[in-house]
């Protein structure tokens, strides 16, 4: 008796784990001020983005496809769709790295 109560409580315990993992895979909004381009990394801190250089804040952040934060260091490839946005000096403070279908969109 006492076994099968432990089961159902691991079983409850593993199915609400899995739906952290469901709600990433909802639609992702960008802020309105954000802008779309083709990133190709470079060195830390610039990315080349649209064949011009920009460089990330000091805070900044880069976002992956499962909306989990990236080091820039991992980035790899090159016209990479993204959508950013600038801080008040013009670094870009927030970079989300785009799905193919997030990508067809307009």
């Amino acid at each position: 008796m006492l076994r099968r109560h432990l089961m159902l409580a691991l079983a409850g315990c593993a199915a609400a784990l899995a739906l952290p993992a469901r709600s990433r895979q909802q639609e992702r909004t960008f802020p309105a001020n954000s802008k779309r381009g083709k990133m190709t990394p470079s060195y830390f801190p610039e990315l080349l983005i649209d064949g011009k250089v920009h460089r990330m804040s000091p805070a900044g952040r880069i976002f992956n496809h499962d909306n989990l934060i990236e080091t820039a260091g991992t980035l790899r490839g090159s016209n990479l769709p993204v959508r950013y946005t600038e801080d008040a000096n013009g670094n870009i403070d927030r970079l989300w790295l785009l799905t193919p279908e997030e990508a067809k969109r307009k």
